[in-house]
């Protein structure tokens, strides 16, 4: 296939993976309104699982199949997305969800660092510029004022820096699994069956009180569980089309989509030129990546 014709397509798959994930974050706010995030990840992730398995039938292509690359994507479904799941809530409970959101905006550079280490990627100068670019515009659009939590501890930063780097690693990783097998439906399909194992039994043996559940945190959870769940298939199509480089720093930029949609259906908060100044960087930075193609 024509090497443009794969970025193109590529291009478009990171960017609909983006505003799948964007959007899923806007769900999981509204269901958050009845249950909480961890019995909230028991049920989306199990969601999207159940959806990977009803499509298998259809989907599912087991030609080319390898132990190696099965292996792989078992192991990235281990810590994505249940453990990063599980780090972020964490993140949110000590640090809040802005800083936690700023900090994860820095996935990017270590899904291009790990790219180059796992996978011997080499990065054009204009990538690490976008990288950057979109890291700094993410920051802008989602850092609030008196963003960080009374008695606030800077050991808790561990929390969303590591969901960061595995957010990153989980990216050339399944690249690593995608080069050995391409088959964007069952890098999704293994992972998930992998993460829901992690995220029920995290639920399980937790020791806290469990929140009713209603219908109303069932379905908001649902939805939020379909929208990741596309948003990893979408991510794995991309990466099985191009570079990490080029896919991670479109990826990230789903913060757009949550503050866009944030602001016209929940009416949350009021948009800030600084949101706008950080939408136009992290925007300029995606059309630098786009027009260049790595």
């Amino acid at each position: 296939m024509d090497p443009n014709l794969n970025s193109t397509l590529a291009l478009a798959f990171a960017f609909a993976s983006s505003l799948c994930f964007g959007l899923a974050l806007i769900t999981s706010r509204v269901g958050l309104r009845t249950l909480d995030a961890r019995s909230g990840a028991a049920i989306s992730v199990p969601t999207a699982t159940l959806l990977f398995v009803l499509a298998a039938p259809f989907a599912f292509d087991g030609s080319g199949f390898t132990l190696q690359a099965g292996l792989v994507f078992a192991a990235v479904g281990w810590f994505f997305p249940a453990l990063v799941t599980l780090l972020t809530f964490r993140s949110v409970e000590e640090l809040g969800p802005t800083l936690t959101g700023a900090v994860s905006g820095t996935t990017p550079l270590f899904a291009v660092l790990a790219a180059g280490l796992i996978l011997g990627e080499k990065v054009p100068p204009h990538a690490a510029l976008a990288c950057v670019g979109i890291v700094i515009g993410v920051t802008l659009l989602t850092w609030k004022q008196d963003a960080v939590r009374p008695g606030f501890n800077g050991w808790s930063l561990g929390w969303p820096i590591a969901g960061a780097v595995l957010r990153g690693l989980a990216q050339a990783i399944a690249k690593l699994g995608l080069t050995l097998w391409p088959n964007p439906f069952a890098a999704g399909l293994i992972g998930y069956l992998v993460s829901t194992g992690t995220v029920i039994g995290a639920d399980r043996l937790r020791r806290s009180t469990r929140p009713a559940v209603t219908k109303h945190g069932v379905t908001w959870f649902g939805i939020t569980g379909a929208l990741n769940g596309s948003a990893v298939l979408l991510m794995y199509a991309a990466l099985s089309e191009a570079p990490v480089a080029l896919v991670a720093p479109i990826v990230a930029t789903y913060p757009l989509t949550t503050a866009l949609a944030g602001a016209l259906l929940l009416r949350e908060e009021r948009v800030t030129l600084r949101m706008v100044v950080g939408a136009c960087i992290a925007v300029a930075s995606s059309v630098t990546l786009v027009a260049f193609k790595t």
